[in-house]
């Protein structure tokens, strides 16, 4: 029979057996190898929250502090909820990550030699 992908879905690899972990969207309990992962980074504070709290604060300068989540996602959630798109046969073999999406800082000042 064919196989759709080599590793089957998986990253298991020799281990007979790996743990479970809980989908963050369905609640189901996925095996954690074949879970789509993603580390997430928040402000604690929403962004319209943010320079009301700064201006209040007593100390100058005061970074919030961030969330840090590891979040797992079984596959069809992860489809669902558009973590992750569906690959043609051919684009599944490719095997790089997607491109980051950084926007551009076009108001920043180039630097200029002291005169």
């Amino acid at each position: 029979m064919t196989k759709k992908r080599r590793n089957g879905g998986r990253n298991k690899h020799g281990r007979g057996l790996v743990r479970r972990v809980r989908c963050e969207a369905s609640g189901v309990m996925v095996p954690k190898d074949k879970a789509i992962k993603r580390f997430i980074v928040r402000n604690i504070v929403d962004a319209s929250a943010i320079r009301d709290i700064q201006d209040s604060s007593v100390f100058d300068g005061y970074v919030l502090p961030k969330i840090y989540r590891k979040v797992y996602y079984c596959v069809s959630a992860a489809i669902h909820s558009k973590v992750v798109r569906v690959r043609s046969r051919k684009d599944r073999r490719n095997r790089e990550p997607p491109k980051r999406f950084r926007p551009r800082e076009d108001n920043k000042p180039a630097n200029k030699p002291a005169a």
